[in-house]
């Protein structure tokens, strides 16, 4: 059973930091580009970025870059994302997905094989 487990969320003031993590079981990351999403109320769900199988190759959304970073512990099955610089239009579920193959394409992984349950981020003050 392959599976994603988020952590990480809350409620941060903006200009805030978060981290979060993202766990997986039943199967090793090693092989696979992970990418984070993100879902605002009432809005499509939306790719945040995403990172090669072995952390050499990430990419961000223009609305991110510069502020998040993605980075992942293979060694630990885990993939983070490094948040900084929080606006209040970054209020969202996020959630990470694994896709099928060892690349991404551009800011999201290719042929998304297994989803987490997400975990929310409020950015309020």
């Amino acid at each position: 059973q392959l599976q994603l487990v988020e952590s990480g969320g809350g409620l941060v003031q903006p200009g805030g930091s978060l981290r979060l993590s993202c766990a997986a079981s039943g199967f090793t990351l090693d092989y696979y580009a992970i990418g984070w999403f993100r879902q605002a109320p009432g809005k499509e769900r939306e790719g945040v970025s995403c990172v090669s199988s072995s952390g050499g190759s990430t990419n961000y959304a223009d609305s991110v870059k510069g502020r998040f970073t993605i980075s992942r512990d293979n060694s630990k099955n885990t993939v983070y994302l490094q948040m900084n610089s929080l606006k209040s239009e970054d209020t969202a579920v996020y959630y990470c997905a694994a896709g099928g193959y060892w690349y991404c394409s551009g800011y999201v992984p290719v042929m998304i094989r297994s989803w987490g349950q997400g975990t929310q981020v409020i950015v309020s003050s």
